[in-house]
């Protein structure tokens, strides 16, 4: 399993998107199954670990190579917060809570939305706070 991870890259057990972590999870259960079940024969556990990393691996290269690959692998970051005003039809369309995007902005440090030029949905989940003063030196905004 770690030969496989290690040759498929560090994509392969990074936080990226929903694709990734699908992958992710089907190569532990596959693993899993490999280890536990006397019905699986370990040459076909390997194949498949073998098939899912090179499946991720396929997909992250067409994601780079053709925009409609990408598309379909991944969402775009979305902005939820700009200058300090909640976009509510984003919270809504991305399925967050305004209590989610404070606790984002408190765990950055900020007490309010005041000092916030931009809060961002990445494409793995992930929330990206923005300060008004860090807007103005340079950042660039989705």
């Amino acid at each position: 399993m770690i030969a496989i991870l290690r040759i498929s890259g560090k994509r392969t057990l990074a936080k990226m998107n929903a694709f990734d972590l699908v992958v992710t999870v089907a190569l532990g259960s596959t693993l899993a199954t490999i280890v536990l079940s006397k019905d699986v024969a370990l040459l076909e556990g390997v194949v498949a670990l073998g098939l899912l990393a090179l499946l991720q691996c396929l997909i992250a290269v067409a994601s780079v190579k053709w925009k409609w690959a990408e598309r379909a692998a991944k969402s775009d970051a979305r902005t939820l917060v700009s200058d300090g005003v909640i976009d509510l039809a984003a919270l809504r369309a991305e399925r967050v809570t305004r209590e989610e995007i404070l606790a984002a902005v408190r765990s950055a440090g900020f007490g309010d939305l005041d000092a916030i030029a931009a809060v961002v949905l990445e494409t793995d989940g992930s929330f990206s706070v923005i300060s008004k003063h860090q807007a103005g030196s340079g950042s660039a905004l989705p």
